[in-house]
């Protein structure tokens, strides 16, 4: 094993780049044991190191870890790894609100999730001067269509630790909130982001937000804005492949890959060109494709040199600690202002759903609640978060 892994190597490649921890921290102790149970024997001392090096609270400014994603089910990996403890902040919860109800102490729960993993990153928030060291805490995802719902929600995340950054859906009623939290001073992650029309609009509706917020005097200091490509949940959940048959287009693993990256790198050049202030946010990545009987990893390669956030969870992280040969692997400076392949791009173009996708204007506000990609993650998420009710559900019943 070697002595760095594959993100420690993108970043030094990647000034501005900042790698995130795609789920609860509290899990990340656990998940490093785990880790090293499977390892082999001669690698768990590299393996020690390195993760030493992801999470430091004796050095937060050194760490590579430099904030964290998660949501309620995300969240859910937090409770299932350690239930006793939290039956036993259920059952306190419980003897502090006579008649809670069932979604009230889920809520609850939840919000005990997000404060304890936002409180393990405050350290890197105070020694980064308020720039890094955010915990995304996502509204409902049941809510994602209920404007007045996911604002209540928010307000109450955002008052649980000031590096609570809200994780807010690209649904119509998603960019009205993000303006008004951000007119707030609030920090927001923009999710269930999947086209360039979703993520222009999300700049300039912070944009807008910004405006709003200085005009009123309100204090900017512990702010920041990331807007999230799900690139996999596009191509993959989404059903580029399918929608490109449908067309005479057959698409490659690899054509697929390269469709999420030239809208990632689209939307990071539109935000570049006007200067916003806003950072982009990569998730959903996937290891592949693989090219002349080789492995690759697109989703990072073609992001070297980028000023973004790439947030990994536990399960992507250790596909790449395990990268069979982590030396086909080379990051080349800059790879984030290179266009995909041209022919590639052609083949794409002749196909609507991504053909849409590619240009700003491609659908309106009021189309973005209907696009596949954000009614299947939609629904995906709000039935993982009913496993996290149902868990409540359990400890009041066993009260």
């Amino acid at each position: 094993m070697e002595e760095k892994n594959l993100l420690e190597k993108l970043v030094e490649v990647s000034p501005g780049m900042e790698i995130w921890w795609d789920s609860s921290p509290v899990i990340f102790k656990n998940w490093c044991r785990k880790m090293l149970d499977k390892a082999a024997p001669q690698d768990r001392e590299v393996l020690q190191r390195q993760f030493d090096r992801m999470y430091d609270e004796n050095a937060p400014e050194k760490q590579l870890f430099r904030g964290v994603t998660t949501n309620p089910p995300l969240s859910l990996q937090a409770i299932q790894d350690d239930p006793p403890y939290w039956e036993g902040v259920a059952k306190e919860i419980i003897r502090e609100n006579p008649g809670i109800d069932t979604e009230t102490l889920f809520w609850n729960l939840y919000k005990r999730v997000v404060k304890r993993g936002s409180d393990m990153y405050l350290p890197l928030f105070e020694k980064s001067g308020y720039k890094e060291g955010y915990l995304s805490g996502q509204v409902d995802p049941r809510s994602v269509f209920d404007k007045d719902a996911m604002l209540a929600q928010a307000l109450e995340l955002a008052a649980l630790n000031p590096n609570v950054m809200i994780k807010v859906p690209g649904s119509k009623q998603g960019y009205e909130v993000i303006e008004e939290l951000t007119a707030r001073g609030i920090s927001t992650n923009n999710t269930l982001t999947f086209i360039l029309p979703q993520l222009v609009d999300c700049a300039r509706t912070v944009q807008r937000g910004l405006e709003r917020a200085r005009a009123n005097n309100v204090d900017l200091t512990r702010w920041r804005s990331v807007i999230t490509h799900m690139e996999s949940r596009y191509g993959d959940l989404g059903g580029l492949r399918d929608f490109a048959k449908e067309k005479g287009v057959e698409l490659t693993e690899g054509d697929v890959r390269l469709a999420e990256l030239a809208i990632f790198k689209k939307a990071y050049r539109f935000l570049e060109e006007n200067r916003l202030p806003s950072k982009m946010l990569s998730c959903s990545l996937r290891v592949g494709p693989k090219v002349n009987g080789k492995t690759r990893i697109w989703h990072l390669e073609e992001k070297t040199g980028a000023a973004i956030v790439v947030t990994c969870p536990p399960v992507f992280i250790e596909q790449l600690i395990n990268f069979e040969n982590p030396q086909d692997i080379v990051f080349e400076k800059d790879r984030i202002h290179e266009d995909i392949p041209q022919d590639v791009l052609d083949k794409l173009m002749r196909v609507p759903y991504f053909e849409r996708a590619f240009a700003e204007d491609g659908y309106t506000r009021d189309e973005y609640n209907t696009h596949p990609a954000l009614q299947r993650t939609a629904e995906q998420f709000s039935k993982a978060t009913q496993e996290m009710v149902a868990f409540a559900e359990k400890c009041l019943n066993n009260a």
